[in-house]
């Protein structure tokens, strides 16, 4: 089970030795972190890589063909191994952006830059290189069907998709084998197996609803550019839409937050500190505020136990196997002001949004308003559609996670029992799909593969991938060590980025670089942080303001600041390896830009 010496061809060199992979597109060249590292922004494991890659490539090239704007002769012979639409490189995940560029150019008034608008934000990515082939009369025709079909669809048949998945998901979920009386057989099985058949239809709707989510909103933002001299405007009239799956945990956090606040018990509780010890010293108490607590948590984690860091990757833990990782949630939480209330900002959002929505309207004259309020109402579906779709695939990640991390801890038992002093918790991760039933058989034969493998991935996990690379990335000696730091920021200096969410906030720089660390985030503080995703979001509530070193107009951090009423500004390019700890900034959310108002001593 070597990879240097494995036939298989999902080995890849990479430094001094081998790690999973994909290749890379001749006719689609360019790859980019943006978004992909939203999704998985750790080191792929061989076990999730070898369940999610192949599914996952069907699934983007699907999703590719579904607007028309690339068509099928152009992909259909390039084998699945080749990432038209995603791969991954180095271990990390990319996006091709090569391909959503030439989708770019085709959409009727499009650009091929427009791509670079929804996943990049700002940065020096390659440059696109047009080629002939990129014109395309039948793709461009199509593209104008779609986008003309879009805007005028009220989103019927796509919400009938996937409230078919959400039951399909739920029977998945009710099928699978008990976590307690399965065998280690009935685990894989009814885990990664099934999951293997669940995870493609799934990532395609999402993949779906995230195109067309992105298509309208830059039809929008070209639409504001154009008729209203003011392309920010698409994002404050996004703001406040409720129903946005990423922001719903914050409104459960913020409660449980108050509750502690409210309690002088709970609250002694966690100014002694929040470990792994909490949660058990809250259930075995008699306090009937305790007890309250307790019931309001364990609702939370039915409802959103699946959420958490790296929720897409069974690998790793979410706040319903780390319970620790909520409560050090709910501890910063507890600590803001009534003023951070998420649903008192989403009303204001909501009422500022409705004005702003008039005020621009009144400047519109027929037809553009009819088309500008019918790409509106498409934008702001399709925006919430996709963060549903995200919490459906996630729920089904998550009902193999928890068979997959028990069959793990079981070979990890038998593998100490069996001579192996070095198993530890995750051995399971490091084998592909293709291993595990010989793994299962004997799981201190693989020790010396594991112990490989895991310092091959502690090396790439050193380094810090290219944001972006075309044909080939460059060899990994040449990639930032996450440990060398960046010149620091000057008094005055100014940094700019995008605006994520509009408004003026000023705070001490809190810079965190894990949700599972805030690092003492207290009220007036400004989160700076690398990238976010769903398991950030209540720290979002927490702080006076956001900075993002990367993101986009459709990037977790901006989609959840403006619905959340947080100034945001993201694509900040080394933010959080610039931004001293204790500095204090101001972060302007209408310019996307970060000024330093003092430094720390």
């Amino acid at each position: 089970m070597e990879p240097s010496a494995s036939p298989d061809p999902i080995w890849k060199p990479i430094g001094d030795g081998h790690w999973v992979g994909t290749e890379p597109s001749a006719r689609f060249p360019v790859y980019t972190r943006g978004n992909a590292g939203e999704v998985y922004p750790e080191v792929f494991t061989p076990l999730s890589f070898s369940i999610a890659s192949e599914a996952g490539e069907k699934a983007m090239r699907a999703a590719i063909l579904y607007s028309g704007l690339i068509r099928p002769e152009e992909i259909e012979n390039t084998p699945i191994t080749n990432a038209i639409g995603s791969g991954v490189f180095g271990g990390y995940a990319y996006l091709n952006l090569s391909v959503q560029r030439v989708a770019a150019g085709r959409v009727p008034g499009g650009k091929p830059t427009d791509a670079d608008v929804s996943f990049l934000g700002v940065g020096e990515p390659p440059p696109h290189v047009a080629k002939p082939e990129d014109k395309n009369l039948k793709a461009g025709l199509a593209g104008l069907r779609f986008v003309w079909k879009t805007i005028n669809d009220s989103g019927s048949e796509m919400r009938a998709a996937l409230a078919s998945d959400q039951r399909m998901v739920d029977q998945f979920l009710a099928e699978m084998p008990s976590v307690t009386d399965a065998t280690n057989s009935e685990l894989h099985k009814g885990s990664t197996d099934r999951l293997l058949d669940m995870f493609a239809p799934l990532f395609e709707t999402h993949l779906k609803v995230s195109f067309v989510a992105g298509l309208t909103v830059n039809v929008l933002t070209n639409l504001c550019e154009k008729q209203l001299d003011d392309p920010n405007v698409a994002v404050q009239l996004l703001a406040g839409l409720g129903e946005v799956d990423s922001a719903a945990p914050s409104l459960a956090i913020w409660k449980l937050g108050r509750r502690v606040a409210a309690s002088d018990s709970l609250t002694q509780r966690f100014d002694a500190g929040v470990d792994h010890a909490l949660l058990n010293d809250l259930r075995t108490s008699s306090g009937a505020d305790e007890e309250g607590f307790v019931l309001e948590f364990d609702q939370f984690i039915a409802d959103f136990g699946s959420r958490g860091p790296n929720e897409w990757d069974t690998a790793f833990d979410v706040w319903e196997t780390d319970p620790k990782l909520p409560l050090v949630l709910i501890d910063r939480m507890r600590l803001a002001d009534e003023s951070h209330d998420p649903a008192a900002q989403q009303t204001r959002l909501r009422t500022e949004r409705q004005q702003l929505e008039a005020e621009m309207l009144a400047k519109l004259k027929w037809p553009v308003k009819g088309i500008f309020l019918k790409t509106l109402r498409a934008a702001r579906t399709y925006s919430q559609f996709r963060e549903r779709t995200k919490t459906t695939v996630v729920r089904a990640i998550h009902g193999s996670r928890l068979r997959s991390m028990e069959l793990d801890r079981r070979l990890v038992d038998q593998a100490l029992a069996e001579g192996n002093p070095n198993a530890q918790r995750g051995d399971l991760w490091f084998m592909t799909e293709g291993e595990i039933a010989d793994y299962m058989a004997d799981p201190a034969g693989a020790a010396d593969t594991i112990a490989e493998r895991r310092a091959q991935h502690a090396k790439l996990n050193e380094r810090i991938p290219p944001f972006f690379f075309e044909t080939a990335q460059p060899p990994l000696a040449e990639w930032e060590l996450r440990s060398e730091g960046k010149e620091a920021v000057n008094l005055g200096e100014v940094l700019t980025g995008l605006p994520g969410c509009l408004g003026t906030a000023r705070g001490r720089a809190r810079v965190v670089t894990s949700p599972a660390d805030p690092r003492g985030l207290e009220p007036g503080d400004v989160l700076v942080a690398p990238l976010t995703d769903p398991s950030w979001t209540p720290l979002f509530v927490a702080a006076e303001a956001v900075v993002v070193d990367v993101g986009a107009v459709m990037s977790h951090a901006v989609i959840v600041s403006r619905e959340l009423g947080i100034p945001c500004a993201v694509s900040v390019t080394d933010a959080t390896r610039r931004i001293p700890d204790g500095a204090l900034i101001e972060v302007d959310g209408s310019t996307g830009t970060v000024t330093v108002i003092e430094l720390p001593e």
